[in-house]
């Protein structure tokens, strides 16, 4: 197969509806558009042809003026109120042409004058094609764009490898593709997969969230697939699963990796053939959910030691969101731990007085194996504690683990690193404060314009996002 074959079976290929009442002519067009690589519908009456039409159709309507039940003029009328940007080429007769250039000031694309060759109409068809396409880019676009305006508050983090995620989030929620979000304990896997549902075309149904390594393996099956009564000794009643119970909404499977051999055979396939059957029963119930599952193991190397099945690993990881450790994006901590403690603050009414930034360095230099839960819990602790900053600091990283010696992943250039780091939260700390105003951060951190706009593009710190 040629690249060429390659691009053709996966680009989808345009589309276009074709409404006349006159058979022969629907005929020659759509066998001679079909010919031309275009999908095509026809449709004898607008009324029919209107039932199909949704705001993203995203392709171009061919329609003839004089029709039955309903004309061309008020057919495009309609389809223009269904979406205003669906192009709409007219199809007219001699005496039909000032109705049609009328048409055209309302919103349709453009007209061709029967009788004509298929070939008469094929520039106007392209260009209409390719301005359908634009325009759903565009709006594809926009909405990635609020998407990610809403992961903002929901995802903190300003780091390349927080931005990625939050960018990929955006690009797949909308889609039904199966995902499997991994990374370490604690990194915030159930908020991703919650971001993903909240951004997806489910968010009005319910989102599930199952621990797969809090279920008991004898009662597993029951738990995921439900039963039915007299199942079992003790099963009084029927009940619904876990998986029946998200039907129209998100299933979200945390720590899969848990779930024992046998019960991954059945999910799998139920995840297939969308359907369960409850313990107990013969008749298969029909689900439809979205899957995400979560791990923080490694996959592949369970499948190697025969302790996850492959087929199922190829099921549930069409698309996979790796989320990278606190460690390895110690640029978002002081950010993180400011949001944090005001949220404390607010939760158990008590002020958060920011630590000063010289005091940062604790935090850069502790290698936060809990990640983001670790985190989050210190700054709850620091606002609950008494004393003025200096000395709440001092108590949190003063003993035991966070003593403020460089981790062994610090070790390694953990000067520079931690410069880095203490100088970013520097000019990003000045930006918020004086809400982007360049001067006052200039006054107030004795450094010219120049040597500042060089340190926040070094640093990567986007003025914008701070305003």
């Amino acid at each position: 197969m040629t690249d060429t074959d390659i691009a053709n079976a996966t680009t989808p290929l345009p589309q276009v509806i074709i409404v006349d009442d006159e058979e022969a002519l629907r005929v020659s067009l759509s066998q001679w558009l079909d010919l031309s690589g275009y999908t095509v519908r026809v449709h004898a009456d607008a009324v029919t042809a209107l039932e199909t039409i949704t705001p993203d159709f995203t392709g171009v309507i061919l329609t003839d003026v004089k029709m039955p039940k309903l004309d061309g003029i008020a057919f495009t009328k309609s389809v223009l109120g269904i979406d205003r940007d669906i192009p709409v080429i007219l199809m007219t007769g001699h005496g039909d042409v000032p109705m049609a250039v009328e048409a055209m000031k309302s919103g349709a694309y453009d007209f061709v004058e029967k009788p004509f060759e298929p070939t008469d109409i094929l520039e106007s068809l392209q260009r209409a094609i390719e301005k359908r396409k634009l325009v759903i880019e565009n709006r594809t676009l926009r909405q990635q764009i609020a998407q990610q305006g809403t992961l903002d508050s929901r995802l903190i983090g300003n780091s390349p490898p927080m931005r990625l995620l939050k960018a990929e989030i955006a690009n797949i929620a909308s889609t039904e593709v199966p995902v499997l979000v991994s990374g370490e304990t604690g990194t915030g896997k159930e908020l991703v997969a919650r971001a993903i549902h909240d951004l997806s075309t489910r968010s009005d149904r319910r989102f599930v969230a199952v621990n797969c390594a809090a279920i008991p393996e004898s009662t597993a099956e029951s738990e995921l697939f439900g039963h039915e009564k007299g199942a079992f000794t003790g099963a009084a009643g029927r009940r619904i699963g876990w998986v029946e119970h998200a039907d129209n909404g998100t299933l979200f499977l945390d720590e899969i990796s848990s779930m024992p051999l046998a019960l991954q055979a059945k999910l799998l396939r139920v995840i297939e053939e969308r359907e369960i059957v409850r313990l107990g029963s013969n008749t298969p119930v029909k689900v439809n959910f979205r899957l995400i599952c979560a791990t923080n193991e490694d996959l592949p190397t369970a499948v190697a030691d025969k302790q996850f099945r492959e087929d199922l690993l190829f099921r549930i990881n069409t698309f996979e969101l790796q989320i990278t450790p606190l460690r390895q994006r110690k640029g978002d901590l002081p950010l993180l731990f400011d949001i944090f403690a005001e949220r404390a603050g607010e939760t158990f009414d008590r002020p958060y007085e920011k630590p000063a930034a010289s005091l940062w360095t604790s935090l850069l230099s502790h290698d936060w194996p809990g990640n983001v839960r670790e985190l989050k819990n210190l700054a709850e602790r620091y606002v609950l504690l008494t004393g003025n900053p200096d000395e709440r600091w001092a108590r949190l990283f003063g003993t035991g683990a966070n003593t403020g010696t460089p981790s062994e992943s610090d070790k390694s250039g953990s000067l520079a690193e931690q410069l880095r780091h203490f100088e970013q939260h520097v000019i990003r700390d000045a930006l918020i404060r004086h809400d982007g105003n360049i001067k006052p951060v200039m006054d107030e951190l004795d450094i010219p314009r120049r040597t500042l706009n060089e340190k926040m593009k070094k640093l990567d710190i986007r003025r914008a996002e701070l305003e």
